[in-house]
């Protein structure tokens, strides 16, 4: 059994910054990669950036030089830095993690995290 969470999510001003964190938990062997993507009310769920085991990284046009993904492998745990945030960057912001389970590495399989709001606005 696995679970992710993530969490950071709130209220910030046109200009603010905010870190999600994205953590896994149970029974892993390895977490091949972490990313994040984004649902704004009425809109469909859009990639935002991802994260791979070698520390690659890649972002949404939409977030680049301004949001940041970063990854502590030792806790399983993603980070999204999102600086100079902007009403559009409004929505809920939802993990996903792509795990090789403990008890069958040969396999990999795709867990989605809750969700976190974030809001921008003055």
């Amino acid at each position: 059994q696995v679970h992710l969470v993530d969490s950071g999510g709130g209220l910030v001003q046109p200009g603010g910054s905010l870190r999600l964190s994205c953590a896994a938990s149970g029974s892993i062997f390895s977490v091949d990669g972490m990313a994040w993507y984004r649902q704004a009310s009425g809109k469909e769920r859009e990639f935002v950036a991802q994260i791979i085991g070698s520390g690659a990284t890649i972002s949404a046009d939409s977030v680049l030089g301004r949001f940041t993904i970063s990854r502590d492998n030792a806790k399983n745990t993603a980070y999204l830095q999102m600086n100079s945030l902007k009403p559009e960057d409004t929505a809920v912001y939802y993990c996903n993690a792509v795990i090789r389970m403990a008890t069958n590495p040969s396999f990999v399989y795709s867990y989605w995290g809750q969700g976190t709001q974030v809001t921008v606005s003055s």
